[in-house]
């Protein structure tokens, strides 16, 4: 029987100026002819599965997608063709519009017909009904009925390119909270390399002499807990919405999630790999956004391998080893009962180092939009429009400013270090009443805070305890004020000037 991968719809959005790759399953053996526009292509059915390479196309629309065997036909209406980019990582990337910073408000009166979204369905099981949800997908146009759910990030991204490009786009959204960046990849590239395949020891640890009824028991129970459990927790915050987490759990019970790791955990290596980004694969698309990060904080020394593997494994599937991949950089967030491990501090150092060593990469600077005790900052549209500004610069080719200062090298002086940046021709500006967020150390390595010394796009430090200062670093920390800008409003990034001796 004749169909198309789910992915195709009515509405959807055909990636311009690129060869456009439609596929599905048929009877073998069958010839499948693919017609848009004045385009006709065939291909033969084998392995009952066939791939259709239409050719590249300028932006326009609205089109219809005819699909025949010769026995049956498929017909998707209102097809666009403009700019498609994938939205991934977990829950900030995940986070909808009517929940972000004036989302009610922007959602009851949303009004753009140049965005359109594809969610692909969060199910990390694949069984009948896996099947039967996923046939019901459809794309969105935007409306008011509709746009409420999609990603904030994504929608705000999507909102500024149409609007700088003049073309529609659309994005299919790829992403589910609290995952590591381990889930998206595949279990034998997570295996080839000894750091990253430790999450898959993990998993079969957790798995290992368990029978899979075992398991699905193990869930059954959890659920069922965590249902009485979430009704505990929200009835806490109800009463007194600025409870501490501690005592939350002392009244709730103590958190036990996430669920146990399974066959069917969103959380399992490899496992939203196989389940969502497969299906989507390789839907011709301009190229990829990414939020991710927190998930992996435990491990935030190996995090730049993760990450990088991800990104090889996503153009290796899409058959682009050049397929732009912007990416954003952790903000500040620390709990209210959190230890400063300065782990997020390693992990927007690790994404620093991706993006300075692998080509076609972006990096969105948003230290400025954490919020304390909120890992879910609600200022979503100053990380769409960061990410889009990547995206004009490096893909489109647009003169704008899309980086705030950059670490780039340092002078010694008498009692003192004199700090140079990219990205700061302007002159690096101060907001608040002082600068912050510098440390210093000599041989020893104990940091203290610095007096700091703005010359235009250098920064001096120095400190009286420190007479042969040797190390600096800045914003090291999960969470701390933000006070160094370049002369458009962007951030300075975390950084620390030795990365290689171990510091602390």
């Amino acid at each position: 029987m004749l169909k198309t991968a789910a992915v195709f719809s009515d509405n959807m959005v055909l990636q311009r100026e690129k060869n456009i790759n439609i596929w599905g399953t048929g009877d073998n053996g069958s010839i499948v002819t693919v017609t848009l526009d004045e385009h006709s292509v065939s291909t033969r059915v084998i392995d009952n599965k066939w791939m259709a390479i239409l050719p590249s196309m300028k932006a326009g629309g609205p089109y219809v997608v005819k699909i025949t065997d010769g026995k049956s036909s498929i017909e998707f209406s209102n097809v666009m063709i403009g700019e498609v980019w994938l939205a991934g990582g977990q829950s900030n990337m995940e986070l909808e519009l009517q929940n972000s910073k004036d989302g009610k408000d922007v959602v009851a009166n949303i009004n753009n017909n140049k965005v359109r979204f594809y969610n692909t369905l969060r199910l990390s099981y694949i069984d009948d009904e896996f099947y039967e949800k996923e046939s019901n997908n459809a794309w969105q146009e935007c409306s008011p009925e509709t746009a409420g759910t999609w990603s904030a990030v994504g929608y705000y991204y999507a909102k500024k390119l149409s609007e700088e490009l003049n073309v529609t786009v659309g994005v299919i959204g790829c992403n589910w909270g609290g995952t590591s960046a381990s889930a998206w990849i595949s279990r034998e590239s997570l295996e080839l390399d000894k750091d990253t395949n430790t999450y898959v020891e993990e998993y079969d640890k957790a798995n290992e002499g368990r029978t899979f009824e075992e398991y699905v028991k193990e869930l059954e129970e959890y659920n069922n807990w965590y249902e009485a459990w979430q009704k505990r927790v929200d009835k806490c915050y109800a009463e007194k919405p600025d409870i501490l987490w501690s005592q939350v759990q002392k009244i709730a019970g103590e958190c036990r999630w996430p669920e146990p790791l399974g066959p069917k955990s969103p959380f399992r290596a490899g496992g939203l790999y196989e389940t969502m980004l497969q299906r989507v694969t390789p839907y011709t698309l301009r190229g990829f956004i990414y939020y991710q990060g927190e998930s992996d904080d435990h491990k935030p020394k190996i995090y730049g391998k993760l990450l990088a593997k991800l990104i090889e494994q996503w153009r290796k599937d899409w058959q682009d080893d050049e397929l732009p991949f912007m990416f954003v950089q952790l903000p500040m967030f620390i709990g209210r009962e959190d230890e400063d491990k300065k782990n997020w501090a390693i992990i927007r150092e690790q994404q620093m180092k991706v993006h300075k060593t692998i080509k076609n990469t972006g990096i969105a600077m948003i230290l400025d939009c954490g919020e304390f005790d909120n890992i879910h900052p609600l200022d979503k549209q100053s990380v769409g429009l960061r990410l889009a500004v990547q995206s004009l610069y490096h893909v489109y080719g647009k003169n704008v400013h899309a980086y705030g200062p950059i670490y780039k090298s340092l002078k010694y002086l008498n009692n003192a270090i004199e700090l140079s940046f990219e990205h700061a021709e302007g002159g690096i500006q101060v907001k608040g009443e002082k600068v912050e967020g510098f440390e210093i150390a000599g041989e020893d390595k104990k940091f203290i805070p610095a007096d700091v010394k703005i010359n235009n796009n250098k920064v001096i430090v120095s400190a009286k305890e420190v007479t042969e200062p040797k190390y600096v670093r800045y914003a090291w920390t999960n969470y701390g004020p933000v006070t160094l800008f370049n002369n458009v409003g962007l951030p300075m990034s975390t950084f620390r000037t030795s990365e290689y001796d171990e510091i602390v």
